[in-house]
């Protein structure tokens, strides 16, 4: 069986996440997701996610896609989630193209391309003009 691991922040849900979960899902048998917790995004992003951790991660963990779910509480750590998930593969967007090639000598690193003009923060941003 083929672990796949994934990580994402999956605030303000949208079809981008949906298609990048069931392409990561697609690389192997077994769907490990790490949802970024909200401190992790605030540290990162100097603001927290619309929808709270717990909600984002029950939304994630709903998903036919997915088998497993847990907080991701740095980006110093992946290579620790890797392996005590036992992941075969990592799957992030492409906009990390090249971040995570330091895991090449534990797994597989893939990186997907994004779903074409839609992201969490131009979702945002639009909402706010409304």
């Amino acid at each position: 069986m083929k672990r796949i691991i994934t990580f994402g922040t999956f605030d303000v849900f949208h079809i981008g996440h949906l298609r990048i979960l069931q392409r990561s899902r697609d690389c192997g048998d077994y769907l490990i997701v790490g949802v970024s917790s909200d401190r992790m995004n605030f540290n990162k992003k100097d603001r927290y996610p619309v929808i709270p951790q717990n909600q984002r991660r029950e939304i994630v963990q709903s998903l036919k896609c997915v088998d497993e779910v847990f907080f991701e509480e740095s980006l110093d750590l992946k290579g620790q989630y890797i392996l005590e998930n036992k992941a075969d593969v990592l799957v992030m967007g492409d906009d990390w193209a090249g971040r995570f090639d330091e895991f090449k000598n534990i797994c597989d690193v893939i990186y997907l391309p994004r779903t074409p003009s839609v992201s969490t923060t131009s979702l945002i941003e639009i909402i706010k003009e409304i």
